[in-house]
């Protein structure tokens, strides 16, 4: 064929010929309904057995000891997260130093702190008087300037906050480490180039991009606190748990009482979840992530909204 001839033009596409199937996923469709009839038995047996007493859950969901347990819960946990957060934050700044003593030191924290339980750490707190008596600042094997009363110092409100507090820092301390070497070090090289500070380099170059890799487990472990604070029943520390068993152990309606202690747990989780998703959305801005948030997947497959896919 010369160059001059066309090429034989194609034969027309008939679209009414080509019928797309679509493929038919009968096992969602059998695992659904299944599904549903587990928690409609589930459901209907909760709602229907009288044992579970919930008129009486009604009577004390607002209950004056329930709420101010309740209240000591959302304390100690806030306080605690700080603590936790900015332990954490110093020491992983510790951990990823290049001074040997200064990451041992780290390190060996993070190793007593998250090898041992938690609920002996709440208890050694709460009894440190038994091992000191008097806490005290001064020389070392020199004069003491001043001491004061162990019992009296840590009262079972400062031993739970230790207990909980330290104990968290060692966990974000991992967290925060995590974040931070995630963070190009082109960036590090860049800045150290430029003449800024470590410190400077931390504060304006990498704590802020580690952001996105820190908030979630962060906020997992809020939740997780949240929770984590009904350990310090085992020092006797007036929380939501506590006050749900100095309740229950008068009247004896325990079943409807710790029913009434997970309702509460599970309203405070749900709020910490939506205040960790529209956290998470405005640390995500700019990214991939976000935009797939934004147009949706579809639009992404199908090319709806956001040109057509060729």
């Amino acid at each position: 064929m010369s160059s001059s001839e066309a090429p034989p033009a194609e034969a027309p596409i008939d679209a009414e010929s080509i019928k797309a199937v679509p493929v038919r996923h009968y096992g969602r469709w059998v695992a659904g309904v299944i599904i549903l009839f587990v928690a409609f038995i589930v459901a209907r047996s909760v709602i229907t057995n009288d044992a579970l007493q919930w008129p009486v859950v009604g009577d004390y969901l607002f209950d004056d000891r329930v709420l101010r347990g309740l209240q000591n819960t959302l304390i100690l946990t806030v306080i605690s997260m700080l603590i936790g957060i900015f332990g954490g934050i110093l020491l992983a700044v510790m951990r990823l130093s290049p001074n040997p003593l200064t990451s041992g030191a780290a390190g060996i924290y993070i190793w007593l702190f998250r090898g041992t339980p938690l609920i002996t750490q709440l208890v050694i707190w709460n009894f440190l008087a038994l091992a000191y008596p008097r806490l005290g600042l001064g020389i070392p094997f020199g004069p003491e300037f001043v001491s004061w009363d162990t019992n009296q110092l840590i009262t079972q409100f400062t031993a739970s906050l230790l207990g909980l507090g330290l104990n968290e820092a060692a966990y974000m301390a991992e967290i925060v480490r995590g974040g931070i070497q995630s963070v190009d070090s082109g960036q590090l090289e860049a800045a150290s180039a430029l003449g800024m500070s470590r410190t400077r380099t931390l504060r304006r170059i990498v704590l802020p991009q580690a952001m996105r890799v820190i908030i979630p487990p962060t906020g997992n472990e809020t939740i997780s606190m949240l929770k984590t604070t009904s350990l310090v029943v085992a020092i006797g520390y007036f929380e939501l748990m506590v006050a749900v068993q100095t309740i229950y152990s008068q009247n004896y309606k325990t079943v409807p009482l710790l029913i009434t202690a997970a309702a509460w747990y599970l309203f405070m989780t749900s709020v910490l979840t939506l205040i960790q998703i529209q956290i998470e959305k405005r640390f995500a801005r700019g990214t991939s992530r976000d935009v797939v948030q934004r147009t949706g997947w579809r639009s992404r497959v199908f090319g709806r909204g956001g040109g057509n896919v060729t």
